[in-house]
């Protein structure tokens, strides 16, 4: 019938070869026809010239024998001599090339996903890492390429290299762990030789297993951008130091090579003309960690290289939770223990700070006696990690005692009237560290932005020690020192960066965070303003001041509890702040005009009350006193002695 199609049945293709074995020697036979036929002419010349060798000089090699022994031996001689300069040399680069790397089989590490905990997110992004790397082969068949590169951003401590281990043990695959500073070597070459080397192993291993992960810390040390801020170079030039850019270009080749043959079967195969085809590269997964991501060069960054990017920064309150259980599983500590607590006395922790606290909490229940853990051993130990060793100087007279109680009682004071999202946890006169005594608060929730007004407010808490030395003693003293960087710190970002002195200019898009004459006029007045907002503050509690200072006298220490007992006997008064005059756009532009024509004209007078501020950095979300290593913690509101 027409218009019917007819469905020819397919017939079962029959196999040429019963197995991989069997092809690939059939494979090497074609070759080697191959290789025959193409070189035919080759072949023959050579016997003919074989055979008229044997057939002429061959019986008069009396002659001429003698003569060609003495030459092969001094060429001979000279070859020896040539080698072994070489193989000196060869031994040198070997042992200079060879890198600082640690290679780990798979499990070795010993930690999987069911050890990392407080991140949720950054864990489910790893468990698609993993599946991809488990399933490279049926991936690749889908057309698909495997993930050549991963870049973990984040502040140290927040588990960026123990992540890796994580996606190493659950892939089952090796992991090779390297520093990046370690590829550095003064000789030049040498640092390329070293990540050839790395990679051609990693790659070695990944034909071996299936795939391998190469993690690479801090790798801005050898990624810094070229010609960028961050760029720099080896004190003598490109032989001694890091040899420019020579390391970043090899690593980016080494990221994205061209496909090559690993082993050296395959590339005698290869040159003999026995292996044809596509050459595949064993899957190497590299991972690097770093916490300056703008200083990396935009060529490490590009889709083929480093073009997945893992955020992994400091966890929030269900993260600290599951962080603290998961630590105190491991210890013996008391059932009782109040883990709401812990988890908001360590807001700003990272996961390293929390198992060193806890590790530091068992050594000193160790030393109390006790074969378990409490709340009061968790508080020692953050109080020791956070503002340091307990160090009271008992040859100190009483008239500095009072001195440094009336300075921390000024801060105590403003901290409790300014900060209403922060707690007073302890006021202190007793040396730990190098402050002489300090006024610490904790936040009571999480915080990741703040407002003009809450920024004034941090400024006046910094100045309030000198507002409580003019009022109090009459005098002013040396441990307002940090204070007074603090604060100029603040109002520099506030005028420079932040746009909150009435202009939206940012020096940050310029790196002019060196405050010129007219900023520093514009900080100084921002600063003068609000001190005398503190001034009038403590003036109007004056007994409150006095109260907190004769009190830590008489016990050296206050905590929150007393505090605040103190603080309930009296009327507290936050006064007004002084208004602020607003300033049109013209008069602001006519007086820099005017500060820059008079610093044209002569030289900037000896009485400019502010000093420069050339670190240009910019603090930890904006929080004044946030000391170096002490998260969530203002232990800057302290005295210092100044030196």
């Amino acid at each position: 019938m027409s218009g019917q199609t007819h469905v020819v049945p397919k017939t079962r293709e029959r196999r040429r070869y019963w197995d991989d074995l069997e092809q690939q020697i059939d494979d090497v036979i074609v070759g080697l026809a191959d290789l025959v036929r193409s070189h035919f002419r080759g072949l023959l010349t050579l016997a003919a010239l074989a055979y008229a060798f044997y057939t002429w000089a061959w019986p008069a090699r009396a002659t001429w024998g003698p003569i060609v022994l003495t030459v092969l031996f001094a060429l001979l001689q000279i070859a020896f001599a040539i080698v072994f300069v070489i193989v000196q040399f060869a031994a040198i680069f070997w042992f200079l090339g060879r890198g600082r790397t640690y290679w780990i089989k798979p499990g070795e590490t010993g930690v999987s996903f069911a050890d990392y905990k407080g991140n949720p997110e950054v864990l489910e992004s790893a468990r698609r890492i993993v599946t991809l790397l488990k399933g490279i082969k049926e991936f690749k068949e889908m057309g698909g390429e495997a993930i050549r590169g991963l870049l973990l951003v984040g502040p140290p401590g927040t588990g960026k290299s123990y992540l890796a281990q994580c996606i190493s043990t659950e892939a089952n695959v090796p992991f090779g762990y390297a520093s990046a500073p370690s590829f550095q070597n003064m000789f030049f070459g040498v640092s390329n030789l070293r990540i050839m080397m790395l990679y051609r192993k990693a790659r070695q291993l990944a034909k071996k297993y299936g795939a391998c992960i190469l993690f690479i810390d801090e790798i801005d040390a050898i990624g810094q951008a070229r010609g960028g801020r961050y760029a720099g170079g080896g004190f003598m030039g490109p032989l001694f130091g890091w040899g420019g850019n020579a390391m970043l270009n090899e690593l980016l080749l080494q990221l994205d090579p061209p496909p090559q043959e690993v082993t050296l079967i395959g590339r005698i195969l290869r040159l003999l003309g026995l292996r044809k085809g596509r050459a595949e590269l064993p899957p190497v997964l590299t991972i690097a960690a770093t916490n300056m991501p703008d200083a990396l060069d935009p060529a490490l960054l590009r889709p083929g290289r480093f073009d997945r990017k893992i955020v992994v920064d400091v966890p929030n309150a269900e993260g600290r939770r599951e962080i603290i259980e998961y630590y105190l599983s491991k210890v013996k500590h008391d059932p009782n223990i109040p883990i709401d607590y812990m988890v908001y006395d360590t807001i700003g922790y990272t996961p390293a700070a929390i198992r060193y606290v806890i590790n530091e909490a068992v050594i000193h229940a160790h030393f109390e006696g006790r074969n378990y853990i409490t709340y009061e051993d968790f508080t020692a130990a953050r109080e020791t990690h956070e503002l340091g060793l307990r160090q009271p100087i008992r040859t100190m007279s009483f008239e500095e005692r009072r001195r440094i109680a009336y300075h921390e009682a000024g801060h105590a004071l403003a901290q409790f009237l300014l900060q209403p999202k922060e707690r007073v946890v302890k006021v202190s006169i007793i040396r730990r560290g190098e402050a002489l005594g300090f006024s610490a608060t904790k936040p009571t929730e999480e915080r990741f932005t703040k407002t003009r007004e809450e920024l004034l407010a941090d400024i006046q808490v910094a100045l309030a020690a000198r507002a409580a030395e003019e009022l109090f003693l009459g005098t002013q003293m040396t441990g307002a020192t940090n204070d007074l960087a603090q604060a100029t710190h603040l109002a520099n970002l506030m005028v420079s960066a932040w746009g909150m002195d009435g202009s939206l200019y940012s020096g940050l898009t310029y790196n002019q965070m060196v405050p010129d004459l007219y900023r520093k006029h514009r900080i100084e007045r921002l600063l003068q303003r609000q001190f005398q907002n503190v001034k009038r503050l403590l003036e109007a509690n004056r007994e409150a001041v006095i109260a907190i200072a004769e009190e830590l006298l008489k016990r050296d220490e206050l905590n929150e509890q007393q505090l605040r007992e103190i603080l309930a006997q009296f009327q507290l008064v936050v006064p007004p702040p002084l208004p602020e005059m607003e300033e049109p756009l013209e008069v602001r532009q006519a007086e820099e005009r005017a500060m820059l024509a008079h610093s044209d004209g002569a030289a900037e007078p000896q009485s400019t009350p502010v000093t420069v501020v050339g670190d240009g950095e910019e603090a930890e979300e904006g929080r004044p006193g946030d000391g170096v290593g002490i998260p969530g913690m203002t232990n800057g509101a302290g005295y210092n002695p100044g030196y």
